[in-house]
């Protein structure tokens, strides 16, 4: 592979000041490290031998229009959201169709599909692939539903990143759950998504490839230490509610103790799950390994977050791939989709 023109697409946006009337619960946010991903990924390309350059989309439409004004080989897609619209992501890769770019990750049905957590869970349950059980209400609306049985946890059918789902996500009684409802439809501008809620083990199943798919080493967030009482799940606490106890002490680390069927079992499941959701390139599909060894499929993210420290930067490096190996695959993978 040659030298390339290599764009790095990324969201930045001012986040408005927030009101000082207002006494309500305002729900965590992704936050950013001090290294950001977007540098990592250019100094990699850069030690690849490519030119890499950074272009951020604001929020601004003149931010979008610039993307069709600039020559490039490729677009390495890392954009999230638009204007701090968390659910944009698969706009912005109908935009790079649209004008003809060729870009990194998922398109945007893979996008769309592993987004919308309902419509995801219903293809899944397509192809044979177990999903915990569901009812799907919006504005007192209940338009899909299964029969459902508490605890069950309550979350927005169209977010990421665990946002909206906070530990009283997880209710066991008709009026937790109604306020719980209340508030999403609130905050967020979104179905929600009333699961059943799923004892077990958080495991994260990375996977790389196109025509041949394969699954990555299997991570798991330990979820142990969270104090008693707290139910078991990756909230938005654990993943952006830096300096509390959630945050400090829950740590994702390779799982060396499961067995070779298990093994087998949670893989084969996120390539079929990688498959039946149109993804490509990159994703990191969530589980739960329930006590009884049952695999339950809890979503899957398309373009996971990949900074060098990230779950599905560690399974590469499990894998034998380290960051740099990474990223070249993740180029190569999307040039050879494009016949490049």
């Amino acid at each position: 592979m040659g030298k390339l023109n290599i764009l790095v697409l990324y969201d930045r946006w001012d986040e408005p000041e927030e009101s000082g009337g207002s006494t309500e619960k305002a729900p965590l946010t992704r936050t950013l490290d001090k290294k950001e991903v977007e540098d990592e990924v250019a100094e990699t390309l850069g030690k690849l031998g490519h030119e890499a350059t950074l272009h951020v989309l604001d929020g601004s439409l003149k931010s979008l229009h610039a993307v069709a004004r600039i020559d490039c080989d490729l677009v390495f897609n890392l954009a999230e959201s638009f204007a701090g619209n968390d659910l944009a992501d698969y706009c912005i890769a109908a935009y790079l169709e649209l004008i003809n770019k060729r870009f990194t990750g998922s398109g945007s049905h893979g996008l769309l599909y592993s987004q919308d957590k309902a419509a995801a869970k219903k293809i899944l349950e397509f192809h044979g692939i177990h999903t915990p059980v569901f009812a799907r209400s919006f504005r007192g609306r209940l338009d899909f539903s299964h029969d459902l049985q508490f605890p069950v946890i309550v979350k927005p059918a169209r977010e990421d990143g665990s946002i909206g789902i906070e530990f009283n996500a997880v209710v066991s009684s008709i009026r937790e759950l109604m306020e719980r409802i209340d508030w999403l439809h609130a905050n967020f501008d979104s179905p929600v998504l009333i699961e059943e809620y799923v004892e077990g083990r958080e495991m994260y199943v990375g996977v790389i490839g196109n025509d041949n798919p394969v699954a990555l080493p299997i991570v798991e967030l330990d979820l142990s230490k969270l104090p008693e009482g707290t139910p078991r799940i990756a909230g938005a606490e654990v993943k952006w509610g830096k300096g509390t106890r959630a945050y400090r002490d829950t740590k994702s680390a390779i799982a060396d103790d499961l067995s070779d069927e298990t093994v087998s079992l949670l893989q084969t499941t996120a390539v079929a799950v990688f498959q039946a959701l149109e993804l490509r390139d990159y994703a990191r599909i969530d589980m739960r390994l329930r006590p009884d060894g049952r695999v339950a499929v809890i979503e899957a993210n398309a373009n996971p977050w990949l900074a060098s420290k990230a779950e599905f930067s560690m399974a590469c490096r499990k894998s034998g791939r380290n960051y740099t190996q990474t990223i070249e695959e993740i180029v190569e993978l999307a040039l050879a989709r494009y016949g490049a």
